[in-house]
């Protein structure tokens, strides 16, 4: 294998395999007379995905090519689904401006197919990480959500559920080292449900997304924003472990992942955790920015709990005379009999200029 092949093999979960591109799109010249096929990276129940060159632009620059398609077997459905196709597509290309998504180059029609074509990315999946060099630390993890909920609010912002996050979409990105998020289940459901059979498809045939990564109210066909939380939750406890959702042991009464004995993980991110993975969306986190303030609130609860608790507080920085230690309950201090003079090199805590204060003031009511 030559240094370009392995490259790409390493840079996607790809099938080894040279394609044809009468096989593609059954001509025999470039696919829209400017993209040469090199190499299959994926297949799915819906399409196939490809790398590909730009045979027209300077230096053949690499692209990579969906193939979707639609099962429509009359006119009108084909009508129905084109016009769908160009809907998201569109969308596609107004997400492809955050430099976290790739960007779409082109879209067109052949053959009763739809193609899209987008950057490629150099980089590695986080599931070809995982393998490689085995599950992240707490941090690392943190990081990841650091990185990946502002694209979230992003797309759910602009009314988009993503609808297939799970390790194998999210690229690290070679030159940078970002998370990018690729391959939106949207554009299949959108095409799916313009078919004309696809009432009386079954649920796990127009189902779109990935068992394990995908909530309960996603297999019922009703995805929510939440739903993409729930998937970002479970690509965390892989990263974590290294284990499919798939492998954990489930809660006998909820149907949860039973993860926690898995990992060794704060209990506060735990919690965060925890939330981002309930079934019942009213006990899960709604938006990407609850998430966020949730991870915010965690990092400053050790210092929040210095402020609950009872703890002894030394004799530090304080200019006294036979001062006895002092304690703060509930951000309260108790017995603040300290005489304190003036010093302009000592700092003073806020809260002991007040008690101070209160302690002159109500001396002289007395």
């Amino acid at each position: 294998m030559n240094r370009f092949s392995q490259k790409i093999t390493d840079s996607y979960d790809s099938i080894s395999q040279q394609v044809e591109l009468s096989q593609v799109s059954g001509c025999k010249q470039l696919l829209r007379d400017r993209y040469k096929i090199l190499q299959v990276l994926g297949r799915g129940g819906f399409g196939i995905t490809f790398l590909a060159k730009n045979a027209l632009l300077p230096g053949n620059p690499l692209c990579v090519i969906k193939q979707l398609s639609p099962k429509v077997t009359s006119s009108q459905s084909w009508q129905k689904a084109s016009t769908r196709f160009e809907k998201e597509a569109q969308t596609l290309a107004l997400l492809g401006s955050h430099s976290q998504i790739p960007m779409l180059l082109d879209y067109f029609q052949v053959n009763k197919e739809f193609y899209l074509v987008q950057e490629y990315i150099p980089g590695l999946t986080l599931a070809r990480e995982v393998r490689r060099t085995g599950p992240k630390s707490e941090a690392s993890v943190k990081q990841f959500l650091q990185e990946l909920l502002p694209v979230l609010q992003y797309l759910h912002q602009n009314g988009v559920i993503h609808r297939d996050i799970k390790p194998q979409n999210l690229l690290r990105r070679e030159h940078d080292k970002r998370v990018v998020l690729i391959d939106f289940g949207a554009v299949k459901e959108q095409l799916i449900d313009s078919c004309e059979n696809s009432a009386n498809l079954s649920a796990n045939t127009n189902f779109v997304g990935t068992m394990g990564f995908a909530p309960p109210e996603q297999f019922s066909l009703r995805p929510v924003y939440a739903s993409d939380i729930y998937a970002v939750g479970v690509t965390c406890i892989y990263m974590l472990t290294g284990k499919s959702p798939l492998e954990f042991d489930r809660d006998p009464i909820t149907g949860e992942i039973s993860w926690q004995k898995e990992v060794n993980i704060s209990d506060d991110f735990a919690q965060v955790l925890e939330k981002m993975l309930k079934f019942s969306l009213r006990d899960r986190f709604k938006t990407a920015d609850e998430v966020i303030k949730a991870l915010g609130k965690e990092n400053f609860l050790p210092n929040l709990a210095n402020c609950l608790t009872n703890q002894k507080l030394k004799k530090k920085n304080l200019i006294h005379h036979e001062i006895p230690d002092w304690e703060i309950t509930d951000c309260q201090i108790k017995h603040p009999q300290i005489t304190q003079q003036e010093n302009s090199d000592v700092y003073v805590p806020p809260v002991v200029r007040t008690a101070t204060a209160i302690r002159k003031w109500r001396a002289r009511l007395k």
